[in-house]
């Protein structure tokens, strides 16, 4: 089983100094955090910008080469992680014919920006390493009690 997710934003992360991308799940309950290189950050930060570049920079370079042979990017998957390195595939169509490609988180993240394709995580990874978002958690909880506060008896009838 998989979860769509979005990239939420780029930030900085306090121990290493090193970007880091925050996904979060469509629901807006769980956030991923992936450190990824300063160059793929730029390329990510552009591509949510909408930011046009005087020439194409090297995600530019790829979806330009996948249109060129009649490519869809249908989606990316992060798949897995082994020491602290994630892993992802891109899932890429021609002529009927579906194609894995390895590749790095932020190179499919940000390849995906430019071509409007889904951002996928394996339930394993959305479970094992993403990180509740405690605002979702407090709504939650609210809505909740909320329904247990204005529960009737006639609501158990048939």
């Amino acid at each position: 089983m998989m979860r769509q997710m979005k990239v939420d934003k780029l930030g900085i992360d306090l121990l290493t100094h090193d970007p880091v991308v925050i996904l979060k799940d469509l629901e807006g309950k769980r956030y991923l955090p992936i450190l990824i290189g300063p160059f793929e950050a730029t390329a990510i930060a552009l591509a949510l910008e909408g930011t046009a570049v005087p020439r194409p920079l090297s995600h530019d370079l790829m979806r330009a080469l996948l249109e060129s042979q009649h490519s869809k990017l249908e989606q990316i998957v992060i798949h897995d992680i082994k020491d602290s390195t994630f892993f992802a595939k891109l899932i890429v169509r021609t002529n009927g014919e579906v194609q894995e490609i390895d590749a790095r988180p932020s190179d499919g993240i940000a390849l995906a920006l430019r071509m409007q394709a889904p951002i996928f995580v394996t339930d394993k990874i959305a479970l094992e390493e993403s990180v509740p978002d405690k605002k979702a958690e407090v709504a939650d909880t609210h809505k909740f009690k909320k329904f247990i506060d204005e529960l009737k008896p006639s609501d158990f009838i048939e």
